[in-house]
Parts: structure tokens; sequence; C-alpha cells
């Protein structure tokens, strides 16, 4: 764990117990500073209570007061929809707020920092940048909104890498982040209610570039309009930015065409590998998420061999796209982690003859942007809130199935995709939608996908089960 010295003897409030603010409060306590810690959750306060330098107190009731920061938990809203009363009593008082993920610049201001954002994308591109640079012997950390919080690194040394996830919720929070190499994948609305509408979402995202020096990169993904826009404005204020595309050839950047991965950043494109030879990296969107990741890896010295190879043995990403089983001629993705539209469509280009598993806590828009892809799905098994709502929108784009819960529409979709024999079958959960509804958090909902998957595929459980309304297409 990095030591937080300059925090000694400093007070600092920790509002947001989850596991990147327990983290925080105890890492802020093992360095010597007061630490008082609230959560509006009962369990999460009785994790802490008894952690040494560890007061567990309710900050709206006692205030600031002698308080130098307020950490806050990205979760927790500091400005839309409206302030939580702890950071707007921060605001009142004048005390700075600030993420987890800044304590640790503050620790280790010289290290070499790769920050990746976008709406879709990330965790894949993340894992995959570190996976790259610990195969060819770099030390690296990885982590910040993927899962793993920032305060459990260790120092990589001054010739590691720290490799950051950033929400925009955490770029938000973060006022000393100027990274080696900022990465921007891409951009649809998303969180619209915590930035108020697209323009603060933007807005927030490009604080990944605020601080960066001419001697930084930029590597920006420019299949989106305004990804596109954000790389122009880059350029004409003198950033270095390298553009990168998983749909075609970019001037001087790197790309994907006709399978191919292209680095172009010299002007002469010149093959780096075959993306099938990357079988973790599967369709348009990884293909951009690759080109990322060799630009990202070239500018930080590795060669462009060392990073093919770091590409052709990715295992891939939980929750993104995972294979979790392939029986009886169908094969079983777990695409958890597609909580919108925009990256339920980078599953659905990938597959024909797809059984679909959508549904849970809609977002904006719900799926009537897919409507170029329903003619690749056999049947929609639909789930929980916005089951109703998604079955409307499909309207007669593909036969539909409303099941009231993940069971039974897995349930539905093995033994119609085993009893149809189609070519290249696909049971794919790719929800278009949260998972708030029925489960924690979408690992949970991809856990569970995987559990159902197996003990069907093992012939625990192949039995019909009524419940389910069904609406064919006319």
């Amino acid at each position: 764990m990095v030591t937080l010295g300059f925090a000694r003897d400093h007070t600092y409030a920790v509002m947001g117990l989850g596991k990147s603010g327990a983290v925080a409060a105890r890492a802020l306590a093992a360095a010597g500073a007061d630490v008082l810690a609230w959560d509006d959750t009962a369990e999460r306060r009785a994790a802490l209570e008894h952690a040494s330098g560890v007061t567990v107190t309710d900050l709206a009731a006692r205030g600031l007061a002698g308080v130098d920061a307020l950490v806050l938990s990205p979760g927790i809203p500091h400005t839309h929809p409206a302030p939580h009363p702890v950071a707007a009593a921060a605001k009142a008082a004048g005390v700075p707020i600030v993420g987890d993920v800044e304590l640790l610049l503050r620790a280790l201001p010289k290290r070499r920092l790769v920050a990746i954002t976008g709406t879709n994308g990330k965790s894949t591109t993340t894992t995959l940048i570190g996976h790259i640079l610990a195969s060819a012997g770099v030390p690296v950390e990885v982590g910040g909104n993927l899962g793993r919080p920032a305060l459990e690194f260790d120092d990589p040394g001054a010739d590691g890498v720290i490799v950051l996830e950033l929400s925009s919720y955490q770029l938000e929070l973060t006022p000393s982040l100027a990274p080696t190499v900022a990465v921007w994948l891409n951009i649809t609305p998303d969180h619209i209610d915590r930035h108020g509408d697209l323009a603060g979402y933007v807005a927030a995202k490009r604080n990944i570039f605020a601080r960066q020096t001419a001697a930084d990169l930029a590597v920006v993904g420019c299949d989106d309009a305004v990804s596109r826009d954000v790389a122009e404005r880059l350029r004409r204020a003198g950033r270095r930015v390298v553009d990168v595309s998983g749909d075609g050839p970019v001037v001087g950047g790197v790309y994907a065409e006709d399978g191919e991965l292209v680095d172009a950043r010299s002007g002469r494109p010149e093959t780096v590998l075959m993306l099938a030879e990357a079988p973790a990296l599967p369709g348009e969107h990884n293909a951009q998420n690759a080109a990322a990741a060799f630009a990202t890896c070239a500018a930080l010295g590795l060669d462009r061999t060392a990073i093919a190879d770091g590409m052709r043995s990715f295992p891939g990403l939980a929750h993104r796209q995972e294979r979790v089983a392939e029986a009886g001629g169908v094969l079983y993705i777990n695409d958890s982690k597609a909580t919108n539209a925009d990256a339920a469509a980078r599953a659905l280009a990938c597959y024909s003859a797809i059984y679909w598993i959508a549904g849970g806590r809609g977002k904006e828009g719900g799926v009537s942007s897919l409507s170029a892809y329903f003619p690749r799905i056999r049947k929609a098994y639909l789930i929980g809130e916005s089951a109703g709502a998604f079955a409307r929108q499909i309207g007669d784009g593909c036969p539909t199935a409303l099941c009231r819960t993940l069971e039974m529409a897995v349930r539905q979709a093995h033994l119609d995709a085993r009893a149809d024999r189609q070519p290249g079958a696909v049971v794919l959960l790719s929800p278009a939608a949260a998972s708030f509804d029925q489960f924690p958090n979408f690992e949970v909902r991809g856990d569970r996908f995987r559990t159902l998957v197996r003990e069907l595929v093992d012939g625990n459980g192949g039995a019909d089960e009524s419940g389910a309304g069904e609406r064919r297409a006319s």
C-alpha cells in the first residue's frame, strides 16, 4: 500500500465507505492523519467502527470545522442532480473535495501515469494495457474505477507505470491529474443525471487532458463525432495527439482495417498483427481498444513485437464478452458489463444467430438505437424493470419473450438455442441496462449468469419452465 506521508498531522473527512472509501480511511489513518468517516449505510459504518485512527461520526451533523479536505466517494453527487449534504457543507466552508485517486497522485507525483476514460471499453483497455506492460516485464499497478482501489497500489518505482481507469465522477475529483498518456475512447450519453446534460458529461471527461504538458500524449478514439471534436480541439491547443480507430484508416494514427491492426504513426502504415490472433478482443469496438493500447504502450517505449505478443496472450476480462461455455453447438457469452445500448451494440455486432438476454433498470433511449441488429437476433429474452419498455421498442424487429428473472431467461434461451440447431448460435447476456433492479451490481448479475449456464451445460437443469409471456414477430 502506498504511504500517504503528506497527510500526517492533517485532518481528513471521508464520506462514503465502500471499497475505495474504506481503503482511503485506513490509508490516511496509517499515515498519521486524523480521520473522520461516515457512510449513510449502517453496515459500512460498522465495518470501520474499530479501525485504528478512524472516528466514525455523522459528518452532516458534526460539520467540517478543522477539516483539511473531504475525500468523497465518486458515487456520491457533489453537483447534479443535487449535492449530498456533506458535499454541500464542504463547498460552503471552502473545504477541498477530492477522491482517492487524488491522494495516490499526491503520494506518487513523479511516476509515469496512464489514465483511460470513455463511455465504453475503459476496463478492457485498462486491463489490456496493464497486461501488455506486465508481459514485457514493466512494473505496473492497474486499477481505479476498474475495481481495485487506487490506494491499494504499491509504488511501481521510477521504471514502472500506474494505469488507471477513470470515470467521469473520478475525473471531477482529481485536480492533480496530469497523465503521461491520457486515453479517451468514445462518448455516448451516460450518467446524464450526474452531469446535467451531455455537455456536462463531456466536460467532466475532458478533465483527463486539462493538466497535461506538451511532452504528454493524448490518445483519442475517433469513431464518434464528439471524440473527433475533442481531438481537434487538443491539436489546436498544440497538444500531441494520436488518433485511433476500430473502423478504418486514420492519418498518422493506429487503426484496424480488414482484420489487421495497423500502425501509421510514422506516416507509413505497417501491420502490427492480425486481430484474429487475439481471440479475447472480438469486434470493432475491441479493435479500437487494441489500437488505443498499442498507441499507449508504444509511447511508453515498448516495441511492436512486445505489444503484439501481449495482445495475443491477453485472457480477456470477466463480464465483457466473456466466453462462459460452448456446448451442443451453442456459445454462451457473459457481457453483463453492457449497461447501456451502445455497449450492447458492440456485442450484438459480433454474432449473427443471437439468443439475446436484455433488460434491467433501463437508461435513456432504451434499446431503440439497436434496431439495425434486430435481424441478427433469433429471439430476445427480456428481464427486469425495463422488460415491457424494451419489448415495445423492439416491436416486430425480432421475437421476444417477457421473462421475470435472469434464471427464466437463461433457461428459455438455452432450450431454444439447443432446439433450433442454428449454426453460430450464441446465448448472449448483454443487458443494455443497469443491474440495480435485481442485483447489487453488474458483476453479481454476470456471476449468476455464469453459474446458471454451467448448471445447464453440465446437465443439471434443462427442463422447461412456464411463466414467460411470448410474442412472435409477424
